[in-house]
């Protein structure tokens, strides 16, 4: 299935019904990072999905659409999906906006990088908040989707060390993404940034947990290795589809 999808034609019943009860919950909620907030809660303890879009080079794309089961990046599309729409038929169509570059259901088109995931969608969805001083360049070539042609890219992040600025530009349903140290690869996780009075929380599908786990953001970071954090803010687009 290529081109714009219809929620009839990647909608079953069961989607159905989890989407129309996940709406039901924010349909007094104003503001997409409220409805962030509230969204992203629903989904903790839900159990990690390897690869859960499957497909690959010259097979067919179809929309694949769960709220059972999320890796790291499906779990940020959905929660960001719903909570952009106000009706389920609208959830398919900003999830394919989202997914894809243009919106164009193919392999090829599908955002494999979280680099181009956030480029792709800055006309739209995702506004990059890592800029100024206090960020530095960072470049890659990206060899790690073997189907794909190598792609030289540059992106700013910001170091572990500066934090304390960071901290500063954080709000809740901020997204996060880190970068790799690999040469070959720009992000290795991402997931979804709650502001509290004495802490930041991360929310995220995790493969080492097996489920979407909610944990202070200053835990994630001393356990692993990184180039530095990407900060980016949800927006609702301007234009509609």
């Amino acid at each position: 299935m290529t081109g714009k999808a219809s929620s009839s034609q990647t909608l079953d019943q069961s989607a159905a019904t989890e989407i129309a009860r996940c709406l039901q919950l924010v349909a007094d909620t104003d503001g997409l990072a409220a409805r962030i907030e509230r969204l992203s809660k629903e989904f903790i303890g839900r159990p990690y999905a390897i690869n859960p879009l499957g497909g690959g080079a010259g097979l067919p794309e179809h929309l694949s659409v769960s709220l059972t089961s999320f890796d790291c990046v499906t779990y940020m599309e959905t929660v960001l999906a719903l909570a952009l729409s106000r009706k389920v038929a609208e959830f398919a169509d900003y999830l394919r906006r989202i997914r894809y570059h243009k919106g164009e259901v193919s392999w090829a088109s599908r955002n494999h990088y979280m680099v181009d995931w956030w480029q792709n969608n800055a006309a739209g969805f995702i506004l990059n908040l890592t800029t100024g001083n206090a960020s530095v360049e960072k470049h890659r070539r990206l060899t790690a989707v073997r189907e794909l042609p190598a792609e030289d890219v540059r992106f700013r992040v910001f170091p572990k060390h500066n934090l304390s600025h960071v901290r500063k530009l954080i709000k809740t349903a901020n997204f996060v993404c880190f970068a790799s140290t690999k040469k070959n690869l720009d992000v290795f996780h991402a997931g979804i940034l709650i502001r509290q009075t004495d802490a930041i929380l991360l929310r995220h599908a995790t493969r080492s947990k097996g489920a979407v786990v909610e944990q202070p953001l200053s835990d994630f970071l001393q356990a692993h290795r990184m180039s530095g954090i990407i900060l980016l803010r949800p927006r609702q687009p301007s234009s509609t589809f």
